[in-house]
C-alpha cells in the first residue's frame, strides 16, 4: 500500500513506508528526471508533477513559455520540468541553460506521453490537440473567445484548458500573473520603435554644423498598457508626443510621461471623428492600440485622416487583425504604402520580435499562475477561487467558463462567422487587448 501524493492536512498512511528516490541525472542532464526528490515527510513518497514546455510552432513566434530562472521557484512545490528540445532557441535560451536549472531535456512525444502540465505560450495546433490525452492540462494563451472550438476540442479530449486570456485583471493578487500586461508592455516598446525605424527622419532635435531637424511629432490613440509604453518610448527616442483616449481619467498617465493629451472638444461621433481626422493630420507618426478579442477592432484612422497627412508619414496598426484594423486597408503582417506615400505597417504579434524580454516577463506571469494552482504536487482545480474562475476554461470534459460556454450555444458559430461589426471605441482597452473576464485593463 503507497499513497502516491499527500494531501495537505490529510491522514498519513502506515508508518515505516519507505521514501523512493526518483530516477537520476544523465551525466549530460538531458533525457532523464532530475535526481532531486520530493521532500519525503515521514518516510512517505510524494509524487512530483511534471510541467511540461513545449517549441512554439506557430509561424514567426519565437517566444518560450518558461526560461531557466523559473525552474528553480517550482521544484520547491513538487514540480519538475521537461523541456522539449530546442524551445528555447527561439529567445537565445539553449537547452544546456535549462538542463543546468535542473530541467529534463526530451522530445515531444515524450513530453505528450508523460507530462501532467503543459505549458505554452499560443494556443496548440490542431496536431498538438491530437496527441493530449485525458487528464492533462494546458496552460497558455488560449484565446478562447476568438477560438472557443479549440476549447470545447480540448474539453471533448478531458484536458483541461487554462487561459491567461483570462485572468481578472482588476485583483491585486492577481498582477504577477498578468501576461496580458506583460506582453502589451512589449508590444508599446516595439511599435515605437518599428515607426522610428519606417519614418524617413530624425525621431528628436538634432542640431548639427548641417542645420537642425525638428523632432518628429507622434500620436498615440489608446493611453492603456501598451499605448503608455508607446508614448514613453517614443519620449525617450526623442519625439514630441501626443496621446488620445476616450476616457478623460488617462490624461493624468499621460500627461505623466511628458505628452500632451489631445481632448476633443465635440460631442457627437461623427465631430469628433472628424476632429480626431485633423489631430492625426498634423502627425508624423501614428501608433494605434485597440483590439477586441473576437470582434472586429474600432476603426480609428479613417481614409479621409490617411489623405490628409503628410508623405512620408507613418502609421504602425497594432489592431491589425484578420477582423480588421484601426486603419482603413490595414492588413496583419504586411506593410503598405498609399499613393499619397503614407507607410502604414500591420503589426503583428509584435511581442514575439523581442523574445528574450517578452520570454521573460511571460515565464514569471505562467510560473506565478502555476504556483497558485498547485497544491501537494498536483494541480487543484478550483473555480470557486475568483482567479482560477476567470482562468479554467475547461475541466473534466465541459467547458466551465460561462462567457466561452455561451459562444458555443447551438446557432453561435463559435467564432467561424464573418466578422460582426466594430466595437465602438469606448469599448477598447488599456494597452491594446481585452481579457475573458470581460474587464479591461
Amino acid at each position: 500500500m503507497r499513497p502516491s501524493r499527500l494531501a495537505r492536512g490529510g491522514t498519513l498512511g502506515p508508518a515505516g513506508l519507505r521514501h523512493k528516490a526518483l530516477t537520476g541525472l544523465g551525466h549530460d542532464g538531458y533525457g532523464q528526471i532530475p535526481a532531486e526528490p520530493a521532500e519525503p515527510e515521514n518516510g512517505y513518497e510524494v509524487t512530483r508533477m511534471k510541467a511540461a514546455v513545449v517549441k512554439e510552432t506557430a509561424p514567426g513566434e519565437r517566444r518560450v513559455a518558461l526560461v531557466p530562472d523559473a525552474i528553480t521557484r517550482l521544484r520547491p512545490a513538487g514540480i519538475d520540468v521537461l523541456v522539449e528540445t530546442g524551445a528555447g532557441d527561439g529567445a537565445w535560451l539553449s537547452d544546456a541553460a535549462y538542463a543546468d536549472a535542473g530541467a529534463s531535456i526530451v522530445s515531444a512525444a515524450e513530453i505528450y506521453r508523460t507530462a501532467d502540465v503543459i505549458l505554452t505560450v499560443t494556443k496548440p495546433s490542431p496536431a498538438a490537440i491530437n496527441e493530449l490525452r485525458p487528464g492533462q492540462a494546458v496552460i497558455g494563451m488560449l484565446a478562447p473567445l476568438v477560438d472557443p472550438g479549440l476549447a470545447a476540442a480540448m474539453a471533448a479530449k478531458g484536458v483541461t484548458a487554462i487561459s491567461l486570456d483570462g485572468l481578472p485583471r482588476t485583483l491585486s493578487r492577481a498582477q504577477p500573473m498578468d501576461a496580458l500586461t506583460s506582453q502589451a508592455n512589449v508590444a508599446g516598446y516595439k511599435a515605437a520603435l518599428i515607426a522610428a525605424g519606417e519614418f524617413g527622419r530624425f525621431f528628436p532635435m538634432l542640431i548639427t554644423a548641417a542645420g537642425t531637424a525638428r523632432p518628429a511629432r507622434v500620436l498615440v490613440l489608446g493611453a492603456g498598457v501598451a499605448g503608455l509604453q508607446a508614448i514613453g518610448t517614443a519620449r525617450r527616442l526623442g519625439a514630441v508626443v501626443s496621446g488620445y483616449d476616450v476616457r478623460p481619467s488617462s490624461k493624468e498617465e499621460v500627461t505623466s510621461l511628458g505628452a500632451t493629451f489631445i481632448e476633443l472638444t465635440s460631442e457627437e461621433r461623427q465631430a469628433q471623428q472628424e476632429e480626431l481626422t485633423g489631430h492625426i493630420a498634423r502627425h508624423d507618426a501614428v501608433i494605434t492600440t485597440a483590439q477586441v478579442p473576437g470582434r472586429r477592432p474600432p476603426l480609428l484612422v479613417s481614409e479621409d485622416a490617411i489623405k490628409a497627412m503628410s508623405p512620408g508619414s507613418v502609421i504602425v496598426d497594432m489592431g491589425a487583425s484578420e477582423l480588421g484594423g484601426n486603419v482603413t486597408g490595414s492588413r496583419p503582417g504586411e506593410t503598405i504604402v498609399t499613393g499619397n506615400g503614407i507607410t502604414i505597417i500591420g503589426a503583428d504579434n509584435l511581442p514575439a520580435t523581442v523574445p528574450t524580454a517578452a520570454s521573460n516577463a511571460y515565464s514569471r506571469n505562467i510560473s506565478t499562475l502555476l504556483l497558485h494552482m498547485t497544491r501537494d504536487g498536483a494541480l487543484a482545480i478550483d473555480t470557486s477561487d475568483e482567479i482560477q474562475a476567470g482562468v479554467v476554461i475547461a475541466h473534466d470534459g465541459k467547458i466551465v467558463h460561462e462567457t466561452v460556454a455561451r459562444l458555443l450555444l447551438p446557432g453561435d458559430s463559435g467564432g467561424s462567422s464573418p466578422p460582426g461589426p466594430a466595437a465602438p471605441a469606448e469599448t477598447l482597452t488599456e494597452g491594446g487587448v481585452a481579457d475573458v473576464s470581460g474587464t479591461t485593463d
